[in-house]
């Protein structure tokens, strides 16, 4: 068993990182979860398995256009509300401006070539956000802010960018294993097109209405989870039962061919991934923001560690 199984070695860490995990002290207080910020939490540790988003629990179809604050959006955007309870994402096309684009490729082209921003898990730039002014500002569009608090009800803040020079080819799975929330549902995403993207390069792909699924937690696919150590299934195990379900439940796969600026917002449980790169001599630059709400426990389900917010 590796080292990284092993949750002492988490708390370790946890308690060097102590002051990145206060955020979460007001939301277990609320929420009545008595253990110490520095300890392991997971799913185990709550009552229900259920979203309590309120187009979760209502349908935006009939509940989205009378709640406050719906007018002001353009009347694109608000028939992508009106649709959010039944596909689980909405795309807006040429959002982001070519200029914005290209800022953003040249500020992660510097940050990689003066050695600030380096590769990590193969082929992903994470937390650009937190080194460069432009990309922090994109996080927080003003549109965008006020259309994932309104999609959840709550403010949404950026927790982390993960940039792309090439597609991901990453299997099919949910975010809420790796960035989880209680209550459930209180995280969203965006992707940005930074460039266009070719059917050959490894294209996001998507199954609509894949978010109306359980919630898939440690305990419904890894066994053996302990005190002292989380369980003995690995990652792929995981992406397997997930296989497993889009095909008992024959959700559509769709995949994303993106123009320039394109952004697509996606719920916590859609799940999705990146196609095979079919010719290495396509790039697909582009850029993944996470956002919790501020007010919730947040946490990753699949380590069982608080999430780290600086």
């Amino acid at each position: 068993m590796s080292l990284k199984n092993f949750k002492p070695v988490h708390w370790l860490y946890n308690l060097f990182h102590y002051k990145q995990l206060l955020h979460n002290k007001k939301a277990y207080k609320k929420y009545n979860l008595h253990k110490s910020l520095i300890a392991s939490v997971s799913s185990k540790d709550f009552p229900d398995k259920e979203s309590r988003a309120w187009l979760d629990v209502g349908d935006s179809a009939l509940i989205a256009s009378k709640k406050e604050g719906f007018e002001q959006f353009s009347p694109q955007i608000q028939q992508n509300i009106i649709q959010w309870s039944e596909k689980g994402y909405m795309i807006l096309e040429n959002y982001f401006s070519p200029a914005t684009c290209d800022a953003i490729n040249e500020e992660i082209d510097k940050l990689m070539k003066n050695g600030t921003l380096q590769f990590k898990w193969g082929n992903k730039l994470m937390f650009a956000n937190k080194k460069s002014e432009l990309i922090r500002q994109a996080t927080q569009d003003k549109v965008i802010s006020r259309l994932l608090n309104f999609l959840l009800d709550k403010e949404m803040v950026p927790f982390q960018t993960i940039n792309f020079i090439n597609g991901s080819g990453q299997r099919a799975h949910s975010d809420s294993v790796h960035m989880t929330t209680y209550p459930l549902g209180y995280l969203i995403a965006i992707w940005v097109a930074l460039e266009d993207v070719h059917a050959d390069s490894g294209p996001l792909f998507y199954y609509p209405g894949s978010h109306k699924l359980p919630y898939l937690l440690n305990n419904d696919w890894n066994a053996n989870n302990s005190f002292l150590s989380l369980g003995k299934n690995d990652y792929p195990d995981y992406e397997d039962m997930v296989e497993e379900l889009l095909e008992k439940n024959k959700f559509p796969r769709q995949e994303l061919l993106a123009k320039k600026g394109d952004v697509l917002i996606w719920h916590a449980n859609l799940i999705h991934g990146g196609a095979p790169i079919r010719n290495k001599a396509f790039t697909r630059k582009s850029m993944v923001v996470h956002y919790y709400a501020s007010d919730v426990i947040k946490y990753h389900e699949i380590t069982e560690r608080p999430s780290l917010l600086s």
